[in-house]
Formats: C-alpha cells, sequence, structure tokens
C-alpha cells in the first residue's frame, strides 16, 4: 500500500506543480488570448458540465470508439495473415509502405466525396489513421513467435485455426498491445481533425467555432479537456493491458529464473566438481 502511494505521488507531483504554477502565474492575466486559469476553470464547469456533453463529447467518443475498433478487427486480422504467409507480405509490402506514409489528413476531401461529411467520413478516417500502428505490430509480433512453440504445436496435432488462437495471438499479444496503445493517441488527434471538416458537432467542432467566435476561455476549456481524455484513455488502457498480459509477465519472470537456474556446461571428458584443465603456453 505504502508503495502504491508513493508510485501515485511520483507520478501526481510534476502535474499539480504545474497547475500551481498556472494559476497563480495567470491570477492577473488581461491577455484575452490567455485568460487566468481561474476564468478557464469556470468555463470548463459551465461549458461541460451542462447540455454540452451530450451534443459534443459524446459523439465525438462514439466516433473515436468505432473507428479505434474497426480499425482493432481488420488490423489484427490482416496482421496475422501477412505474418504467417511470408510471400504474400513480401507481395504487398509496397503497398502497405505507400498507405501508411500517406499524412492521413491529405485524405478528408477524398473521404467527404466518398462518405459525405457525416459521421461515416470521420470514423473512416479514425480508422485508416490507427489501422497501420496495429496491422504492422500485429505483423512482426506474429513472426516472432518462437518456432520451437509453432513445432511443439504441430507436433500435438493443433490445427491451423487453433494454432493460431492459442498459440500465435497469445505469444504476439504484448507486440499487438504496444501498436494499439500507439493508435489511441493518433485516432484522438484525428478525430478533433475531422470534426474541425465540414462538421456541425464534436470536440474538434467546439474548438475551432470558439477560435472564431473569439470565445477564448471556452476555446481553452475544450483543449483541456480532449488533454483529460486522452489522459484517462491512456490509463484505462493501460490497465487493461496490464490485467489481460499478466500471464505473459509472469511466464517472463519464470522463464528469466529457469535461464538463471540453468546449469553452465561443462567441457566434455570433465567430471563434476572438477576444474577444467587450462592448456599451458
Amino acid at each position: 500500500m505504502r508503495r502504491r502511494l508513493l508510485g501515485l505521488a511520483a507520478e501526481a507531483w510534476l502535474p499539480v506543480a504545474i497547475l500551481l504554477v498556472w494559476w497563480f502565474a495567470s491570477a492577473s492575466s488581461t491577455s484575452a488570448y490567455f485568460p487566468s486559469l481561474r476564468t478557464i476553470a469556470v468555463s470548463f464547469y459551465d461549458t461541460w458540465f451542462s447540455d454540452r456533453m451530450i451534443t459534443d463529447v459524446l459523439p465525438s467518443l462514439g466516433r473515436f470508439l468505432a473507428g479505434f475498433c474497426v480499425a482493432a478487427v481488420l488490423g489484427v486480422a490482416l496482421g496475422t495473415v501477412l505474418g504467417t504467409a511470408p510471400a504474400l507480405r513480401r507481395a504487398v509490402d509496397p503497398i502497405l509502405d505507400f498507405f501508411r506514409s500517406l499524412p492521413k489528413p491529405a485524405l478528408l476531401p477524398i473521404a467527404i466525396v466518398v462518405f459525405g461529411v457525416g459521421d461515416g467520413m470521420k470514423v473512416f478516417i479514425i480508422a485508416f489513421s490507427t489501422l497501420w500502428p496495429i496491422l504492422l505490430n500485429t505483423i512482426d509480433g506474429v513472426r516472432g513467435v518462437d518456432p520451437l512453440l509453432l513445432d511443439m504445436s504441430r507436433v500435438y496435432g493443433i490445427g491451423r485455426a487453433q494454432r493460431i488462437g492459442r498459440v500465435v495471438l497469445p505469444a504476439a499479444s504484448p507486440q499487438i498491445f504496444v501498436g494499439a496503445r500507439v493508435s489511441l493517441s493518433i485516432g484522438l488527434i484525428l478525430m478533433v481533425v475531422s470534426e474541425m471538416v465540414a462538421s456541425t458537432n464534436g470536440l474538434g467542432y467546439f474548438v475551432l467555432l470558439s477560435q472564431q467566435t473569439f470565445a477564448i476561455p471556452e476555446m481553452w476549456a475544450g483543449i483541456i479537456l480532449l488533454g483529460v481524455i486522452g489522459y484517462l484513455t491512456n490509463f484505462l488502457f493501460v490497465l487493461a493491458e496490464r490485467r489481460l498480459l499478466a500471464w505473459h509477465k509472469g511466464w517472463r519472470a519464470t522463464a528469466l529464473g529457469e535461464a538463471v537456474a540453468a546449469p553452465t556446461p561443462r567441457p566434455a571428458g570433465t567430471a563434476a566438481g572438477t576444474t577444467p584443465p587450462v592448456a599451458s603456453s
């Protein structure tokens, strides 16, 4: 318990210090563009503890979760196929490199033409942007599975589908979670960008509208809320990752303990407890 409290204090002291410095440094601010933190806090409460939570925040979170889930399913499925098929992976590598290198905001005009200005366009942009870290990390994770595990599964007569579900994906899951965590921040960024173009609600729309109408405290309130959402999203994802991959941490600790406890091999012809002969010069 004490260690947990010390860890929490170590993580919280810097944000608290920044807020205190910001609060006192901006207390006498008269700038229209950099209001005091107290003004921003009042605006934050008035803005987000109202109907805007339903009209702007929930639609944004819904699009973000929909796009991220689509990307996760497609990324893991395609990554598993490409990771287990080297010839196919080499054939599609140039296409993957091309699409993952595209600046994702540049696809907004095409997405608007194809999907219109509704939620479909925004979900597509989020899904397309978050797909690549998950896909590439899944490919690397599947390729990095220990061949001994695959050989053992074949010896025991485990079919291909069961081998992928019970051996390949669990072994590649740490790498997959790394890609998914990277995709979270990318998805939030593209959520905001997509809502700043041809939108009538959402956090990105609200921040841009506040800036255009010179509602500067409201604009800062929207930016702070986006930061809070990003932090909470990452925090919850890390908690889920620790719970789902707890077995992996225990397995690594066991494997490391076995490696440390393994006896050092002796040269042939040397009896136990004796020192190997040293060649004289």
